[in-house]
């Protein structure tokens, strides 16, 4: 196998910190950049002008993604909620059915059809107390799958779906049907050693490639369509949590990490924006 190659840095994106950053998501839309402070009980825009807004959710927020436009779809600690960024009005639209106490949504993101699919995981990081979800344009949320540790990073790519449990050590990936949201075959798709970190967030770039963020491994790394790892880019903090890709042409890679938020200016390939939550709007 021929040694994983260093493509870039990640360099801070301004003064921006947090308590626990993560789910970096391009509003394509509105050219800007969403992302939540867990710890911080907040989402933050990053605008296109540089200009930084943090939105107080009240609540831990696992996950946002673009809706309609300012107004998100936000995982909270136990619900899914519709988050004004302009107001600031927060919403709860569906309860989380979390089946034990202590815990909370982790990351989460639209498929390319538009429904939501969250994560959850225990306080504590207990093993098997968490589930993956999906919540349908339709408004129903739909338990896909148990016994997961600590959901992390979601991925799609034509018919299939990557999913991270962190714990694991792994990749893994679904055969995913588009037109119903089922998932089935689950297999791994990479396996990462534990002297190099653990897998948090990810991103699928436009030729099949995946990004995964080592937490405590100080770096993203680049797999290709077949698992091969191939390139990484170093990340100044080892908290790396998530990625993704933006910007005009799409080649722009946001990392969040613990502290804050950096960016790579190239990746050296492009991305698609985050697809946006094609469910209806809540009557007000």
């Amino acid at each position: 196998m021929a040694p994983v190659r260093t493509v870039g840095r990640a360099e801070p994106l301004g003064d921006v910190s947090a308590r626990l950053g993560e789910g970096p998501r391009w509003d394509a839309a509105r050219q800007r950049l969403l992302w939540v402070d867990i710890e911080g009980e907040a989402v933050h825009v990053r605008e296109a002008g540089g200009g930084e807004r943090r939105v107080a959710c009240g609540s831990m927020v696992g996950a946002v993604a673009p809706w309609a436009g300012d107004v998100v779809l936000a995982a909270l600690t136990g619900a899914l909620a519709a988050v004004d960024l302009a107001s600031g009005d927060v919403r709860p639209l569906v309860a989380v059915p979390h089946e034990q106490d202590g815990l909370r949504c982790n990351d989460g993101m639209c498929d390319p059809a538009g429904r939501f699919w969250i994560g959850t995981m225990a306080l504590d990081e207990r093993p098997g107390a968490g589930a993956l979800y999906r919540f349908g344009t339709d408004g129903d949320l739909v338990r896909v799958l148990d016994d997961v540790s600590l959901s992390n990073g979601l991925g799609w790519r034509d018919d299939r779906m990557y999913f991270i449990d962190t714990p694991t050590g792994r990749v893994d990936v679904f055969d995913y049907d588009a037109a119903t949201g089922d998932i089935s075959g689950r297999r791994p798709f990479a396996v990462i050693d534990e002297a190099d970190g653990v897998p948090d967030g990810m991103a699928v770039d436009d030729e099949g490639g995946v990004w995964v963020a080592l937490h405590g491994g100080g770096e993203l790394r680049r797999f290709a369509p077949d698992g091969t790892p191939e390139a990484r880019v170093e990340v100044p903090e080892d908290g790396a949590t998530a990625c993704a890709f933006g910007g005009e042409d799409g080649r722009t890679l946001y990392v969040t990490a613990r502290g804050g938020l950096y960016v790579v200016g190239d990746a050296g390939v492009s991305g698609p924006p985050a697809t946006p939550y094609a469910g209806s709007l809540p009557a007000a």
